[in-house]
């Protein structure tokens, strides 16, 4: 019984001295200007200066963190202004379990820059800056953490309103006379909102973890919304954005062993609709694998992204039928459009084929004292042929003041996602940016 009571009373002294703690205030944050530009569509494709402030307060078990973004300048032709609430939330934090409510980013998974258990987080793929981890976009969540040791632990979300990605089809030079609407986006209500769990595992020879999620994916296709054929020769087709829900069951790990690290991530994902719904991908199993090293100074990752699309049935493009009336030409014209619709479709989710391979290399080293890193990251498509080479080159002035310089570069066969994209996000990029 003293032993317990001793226990109980440790217990409580230190929750009291918890929380007596005097509040705890850290401030940071940066103002940078930022150019991206040269492609083939916009000589300055984005151009703009941004300031940034990030704040975390904690106070015995409460704990609260803001990164707020003030941004002004040039996105692809259009000059504004835009204030980002990039993360804002507050928690409680124990020894044991941990309580978030309010906009924050959740990043799943082990493997590097191809996260396919991380179907969570929105991404702004059409923000340009020389740091990828810009594009991320915060989800309205609650999250909660249960830590049965140092070494594991359960987290749980729920997500009850939808953010979708942010992709610009709008931005592509389309063939013929077509347009994209606003996307379709669901109803803010319960039926939107979506659910997820991480069981993780931080041993000290490996870590592991297994992953759950079930909601709309942020990610999405397109639909037809409407095809005016009264030219048949340059019909006019309006297509929507439009977003699909699925569940997804993962798995992702990183073992070292010797001078190596492996890593791995894969993830099913179960679809409904895929067979009559253009915008809804195949149920499939993505994964990466990877290693990497220090060769020579240089860190080495070297990646292996696969993909298996399930229930896999090949399009068959529509033939004209005779005689050549104006309703067989009609009816030709719009199953014509469908067709390459879904395969654009198909195209978007690597699922043009039953299967998806590509390889990705990222090579880091510093010079000149930590002073100097030189980056770059590579990624080539077996399947579909398309290609990215991004290099970069950052200097570290000061403690407080760096420069970046770089370029992102992009291509694929005509027809392809890499296509499209390369004429408005292939370019070089500068960044002169002061930390506080």
């Amino acid at each position: 019984m003293s032993a317990v009571a001793g226990l109980a009373q440790g217990l409580f002294e230190r929750a009291g001295a918890g929380e007596r703690e005097k509040p705890r205030l850290e401030w940071s944050g940066y103002a940078r200007g930022s150019a991206y530009g040269g492609g083939e569509r916009y000589d300055y494709a984005s151009v703009f200066g941004e300031a940034a402030v990030q704040g975390k307060f904690s106070q015995g078990k409460a704990f609260l963190f803001a990164d707020v973004r003030l941004r002004e300048g040039v996105q692809f032709g259009q000059w504004g202004t835009t204030l980002q609430l990039k993360e804002a939330y507050a928690g409680y934090q124990s020894e044991r379990l941990d309580v978030y409510l309010g906009n924050q980013i959740i990043a799943w998974g082990r493997t590097d820059g191809f996260n396919p258990t991380n179907c969570i987080t929105p991404q702004d793929y059409f923000l340009l800056t020389p740091e990828p981890d810009d594009q991320t976009l915060p989800n309205f969540l609650l999250r909660a953490r249960y830590h049965f040791n140092p070494q594991v632990q359960l987290e749980l979300i729920g997500i009850p309103l939808f953010q979708p990605s942010i992709f610009r089809y709008d931005l592509f030079a389309l063939e013929g006379n077509a347009s994209f609407s606003a996307p379709a986006l669901p109803e803010q209500n319960r039926k939107s909102g979506a659910v997820g769990a991480r069981m993780n595992f931080e041993l000290p020879r490996a870590g592991f973890a297994l992953s759950y999620f079930n909601g709309y994916d942020p990610f999405h296709g397109f639909t037809i919304r409407e095809i005016d054929l009264s030219q048949l020769l340059q019909p006019a087709i309006v297509y929507q954005p439009a977003f699909y829900r699925k569940n997804m069951v993962g798995a992702d790990f990183a073992l070292p062993f010797g001078n190596w690290i492996a890593r791995g991530e894969a993830a099913g994902s179960w679809t409904r609709g895929y067979r009559d719904q253009m915008h809804v991908p195949n149920p499939e199993l993505a994964y990466v694998l990877g290693l990497e090293r220090e060769i020579g100074g240089i860190t080495t990752i070297i990646q292996y992204i696969g993909k298996q699309a399930f229930d896999f049935q090949a399009l068959s493009a529509p033939v004209l039928e005779e005689p050549l009336t104006p309703e067989n030409i009609f009816k030709y014209a719009t199953a014509r459009i469908g067709y390459e619709s879904t395969l654009f479709n198909r195209k978007i989710f690597l699922q043009q084929e039953a299967s998806n391979h590509a390889l990705s290399l990222a090579l880091s080293r510093a010079f000149a004292h930590d002073a100097l890193r030189a980056e770059v990251a590579g990624y080539y498509n077996f399947t579909s042929e398309e290609y990215l080479l991004r290099p970069s080159l950052k200097w570290q002035l000061s403690d407080a003041l760096s420069a970046t310089l770089g370029a992102h570069v992009m291509g694929g066969p005509e027809g392809f996602i890499f296509n499209y994209s390369k004429e408005v996000l292939n370019g070089v990029f500068a960044e002169l940016k002061v930390r506080f």
